[in-house]
This record gives structure tokens, sequence and C-alpha cells, in this order.
């Protein structure tokens, strides 16, 4: 049979639907999200895009074709030349110094889902990588979808978290998500049961990781 990317979101309903409609998401899009809780979010996320990249390193050893290899580079490529810079910049409206950036420590749920991801890559193959960091890429966009279809949401000056929802809305994010629901539905079409099961607790995983990296925002935990 041939699998697709909604196949993984539905073999762990509970767990996308826990990670998309996190309590920090919701309260991101009514606007009562603590300040803290974005602020420390926001740093531990700058943290995660530099394993991000390394992971799309990691994407580019692991190629088997020129086409993934260019797709490898052109998300590192993007991560550091355009998204980390955007980062800063973002951090820096929230009074966050990017020298302050470069000292700060990994809290644990950053450390065990950063982790998880290269570990998960160095292990496997090019799909395991891809679907471990599918929550990311993929969630990202669908969370900014859900909340513009959310009556509860907040757009504006009204929101002092609205440039965060913008930029995971945006076109050019939405179609980095599109590409990569493309690439995974195309490989996930020719996997077995037996496979597409391996996949499944990847996903899985990697999305109860992003749910802890919500909490860690709400908790403020390190």
């Amino acid at each position: 049979m041939g699998y697709c990317f909604t196949y993984l979101t539905n073999a762990c309903h509970d767990e996308w639907r826990a990670y998309i409609e996190h309590d920090f998401v919701r309260q991101l899009g009514t606007a009562t999200l603590p300040e803290a809780s974005f602020r420390h979010y926001l740093k531990q996320d700058y943290l995660f895009l530099i394993h991000f990249a390394r992971a799309y390193a990691l994407a580019a050893y692991k190629s088997p074709t020129l086409a993934d290899l260019r797709q490898a580079h052109d998300g590192m490529k993007a991560i550091v030349d355009v998204e980390l810079g955007l980062h800063v910049g973002f951090c820096h409206e929230w009074g966050i110094r990017e020298a302050e950036l470069a000292e700060l420590p990994e809290a644990r749920a950053t450390l065990a889902y950063t982790r998880y991801v290269l570990d998960t890559g160095s292990r496997g193959d090019l799909l395991d990588l891809h679907v471990a960091l599918a929550p990311c890429l993929v969630g990202y966009g669908e969370i900014a979808n859900w909340l513009n279809d959310q009556p509860t949401t907040l757009r504006g000056e009204q929101n002092p978290f609205d440039a965060w929802i913008g930029m995971y809305e945006s076109e050019e994010f939405q179609s980095a998500m599109r590409a990569e629901l493309e690439w995974l539905n195309a490989r996930l079409a020719d996997v077995t049961p037996a496979r597409f099961a391996e996949l499944s607790k990847i996903f899985r995983d990697a999305t109860r990781l992003e749910i802890d990296f919500w909490q860690m925002g709400l908790d403020l935990s390190e």
C-alpha cells in the first residue's frame, strides 16, 4: 500500500493534536502568553536552529542523489544565511542581545530534542532524518494555519506575538513546508508496512519532544 504524511499524523493523532494545539500555541494566538515564556522560548529556539542547520549538513552527507544533496544544501543555507539572522533580529526586538544568545546554556528539552534528531539521522537513513525533522518544519506551518482558523486568535498590533505567526504563515515558509511534504509523500509511498511502523515511532517520539519544547517555554524550565 502507498503511505503519505497524513498516515504519520493519523498514527499519533493524540500527540500531534497536543502539539499543534498546545497551551503555549493557544496563548500565542490569544495574546495571553507571558512575555517571559516567549523570551525563554526564543532563546532556546535560537539554539535549536543551530542544531537544525547541523541536521541539514547531516542530510547532505546522507543524500544518495544530487537532487537530495541540493535540497539539503538549500535547507542549510536558508537557516544559516536567512533564518538565523531573522531570529537574531526578532530576539533583539524582544530585548535579547546576540551576545546573550551566544552564551546560552541549552535547556534539557532542547538537548533532548536536538540530540534525538541528530542521533536518529546518524543511525538511520535520509528518510529517518526527514521524518524526525518533520514535526518542526511541517508542524510550524500547520500551527500558523491552525491559529488563523481560530476565532480567538488576535492579529495585528493587539497581539505582541503577531510577527511570530506572520513568519510561519508567510508564503516562503508555507512553500518550504509544501516542498517537504512533497518530498516525504514521494518516499513514503514506497515503504513497506514494517518500515512505516518504524517511521511512525520516530515521528511520534519527535512530536512528543516538540510538546516538551512548548512546555519548557510555559514552565521557564532549564
